[in-house]
């Protein structure tokens, strides 16, 4: 699982074409015209579970947990894979998490946001969708997002893993060594 806000940006200018030896030009100027945060979860099977809400506040993450609860079979387990993020932590958050046994949590350790696939997704997303666009409205946005989440899931399939063991470990030796300042 994953939440991030996103701006709706307007381009001041339109993209200039790709051309025989010119990279596209992309205006540096924009309007802002607010944002969304986006709520994802991801089902290696079928795709993702998404849910944008105006704030990035507990509320709206309780708001996607109850969410995903409809859209989740009643007899499957449910293993969340988040982040430290505050909103994850919320005594709300916690209580209704508590209440439900199917629901298990798994926090990532700080700095490894590579371990949660959800991750990949949002990089998805944010090339094919969002970073290029133009958007009047954070409604326009919203759109473009649960367009390409209606694509993405019509022809989801699971992420092939190409990390080895080995270079995990290799990568969390280097990363402990850093922390340790060894």
């Amino acid at each position: 699982m994953k939440e991030s806000q996103i701006q709706a940006l307007e381009r001041t200018a339109p993209l200039l074409p790709l051309k025989r030896g010119y990279v596209e030009g992309v205006a540096h100027d924009y309007l802002r015209h607010g944002t969304t945060t986006l709520f994802a979860a991801l089902d290696v099977q079928s795709g993702v579970f998404t849910l944008c809400k105006r704030r990035h506040r507990h509320e709206g993450f309780l708001s996607f947990l109850r969410h995903l609860d409809t859209e989740v079979p009643p007899g499957l387990d449910v293993h969340l894979i988040m982040d430290n993020y505050a909103t994850n932590r919320h005594p709300k958050v916690c209580e209704w998490l508590a209440k439900r046994p199917r629901y298990h949590v798994h926090f990532t350790p700080t700095h490894s946001s590579w371990l949660n696939q959800v991750e990949i997704w949002f990089g998805l997303i944010t090339r094919q969708a969002i970073r290029r666009g133009s958007f009047q409205t954070v409604r326009a946005l919203i759109q473009r997002i649960m367009d390409y989440v209606t694509r993405y899931n019509r022809t989801s399939r699971p992420f092939a893993w190409t990390a080895t063991a080995d270079s995990i470990l290799a990568k969390l030796t280097q990363l402990a060594k850093a922390f340790s300042g060894t």
